[in-house]
């Protein structure tokens, strides 16, 4: 053999083996690919399932809504028929629901403030004292026994 037909000889032999191996590797990383392409479709799937429970949850808080505000609009109704028929009848109509602002504690036209809550005692003595509760020492009480 001459020495010149040795390098075309490595060099095919060497475009074998990478082809081989190139084709051992796709084989092993094509298997990936198709769990890739899976995972897709998969997550796909998954989207359009949150997209239609979104749209569906979104129809049953509005009917939800609907039918809180007929609730509403038929107590406000009944409320209405009860004090008429109480008035009627000659009964006091109810007070309304609500928090009337006349009622409130005002603080009067001479500078009469509302003191604000204050979570100390007034002195010394308060309840939040040290000694609050405690009788003085007197030297007839009865002494725990020492051991």
């Amino acid at each position: 053999m001459e020495y010149g037909n040795i390098n075309w000889i490595l060099a095919i032999a060497s475009l074998l083996a990478g082809t081989g191996i190139g084709a051992v590797g796709y084989r092993l990383l094509s298997g990936g690919a198709g769990q890739v392409q899976q995972l897709r479709q998969r997550l796909a799937e998954r989207e359009r399932e949150l997209s239609e429970t979104r749209s569906h949850l979104g129809d049953h808080f509005a009917a939800i809504g609907a039918m809180v505000s007929n609730i509403q609009r038929e107590a406000r109704a009944l409320e209405h028929r009860l004090t008429e028929d109480a008035t009627d009848l000659g009964g006091k109509p109810r007070p309304t629901r609500g928090l009337d602002i006349g009622s409130l504690p005002t603080p009067d036209a001479e500078g009469d403030e509302v003191p604000a809550p204050r979570d100390y005692a007034d002195g010394t003595r308060g309840t939040l004292s040290e000694d609050f509760g405690l009788k003085g020492e007197d030297a007839d009480a009865p002494q725990p026994p020492r051991y």
